[in-house]
C-alpha cells in the first residue's frame, strides 16, 4: 500500500481525503489533498519551511486543527505547500509544512480553501488497516 490522496465529491465544496499506514501519513496526505484543491502541488517548490502545532481532544478534531493551521499559514504568509511532515503524540501534533510564496503564473490557483470543516470528518483505521483521515474543506 502507498500513501495517497483523493477529493470526494460534496455540494459546492470539496471533500480531502488522506490515505497511509499511519495517522501522520494520512494528515500528511490530507494536507497535500488540501494543496491540491487549490493548485498541483508539483508546482510547487518546498524551500520554506514553516512549523506548526496543533492539540486537540481526539483525532478528528486535530485534523481540522491541523488543516486550519496550514490555511492560515498559507493566508498569512502568501505560501503554498506541497511537502509536510507530522508526529502526533497523543492529543498533540507537530508538523512542519515546506512551500514557496503564491505565484499566480506559476501555480495559476484554481480556488482559495478558507478553511477544514466538520463536516464528513473521520480519522480512522480501515480492516486492511490502511489509516485514512478525510473531511470537508470549505472553498
Amino acid at each position: 500500500m502507498t500513501a495517497h490522496w483523493e477529493h470526494f465529491p460534496h455540494e459546492a465544496d470539496v471533500g480531502v481525503r488522506g490515505i497511509g499506514a499511519t495517522p501522520e501519513q494520512a494528515f500528511e496526505q490530507a494536507a497535500l489533498a488540501m494543496t491540491a484543491v487549490i493548485a498541483d502541488p508539483a508546482t510547487i517548490t518546498p524551500t520554506q519551511a514553516v512549523a506548526i502545532e496543533a492539540e486537540a481532544p481526539d483525532m478528528e478534531l486535530l485534523l481540522v486543527d491541523w488543516l486550519n493551521a496550514l490555511v492560515y499559514e498559507m493566508a498569512t504568509r502568501k505560501l503554498l505547500f506541497s511537502r509536510f511532515e507530522v508526529h502526533i503524540d497523543g492529543q498533540v501534533l507537530r508538523g512542519r509544512a515546506w512551500g514557496e510564496p503564491a505565484d499566480a503564473a506559476k501555480h495559476q490557483p484554481a480556488v482559495e480553501v478558507k478553511g477544514a470543516t466538520y463536516t464528513a470528518l473521520r480519522v480512522a483505521q480501515n480492516p486492511d488497516g490502511e489509516w485514512v483521515a478525510q473531511c470537508v474543506v470549505d472553498v
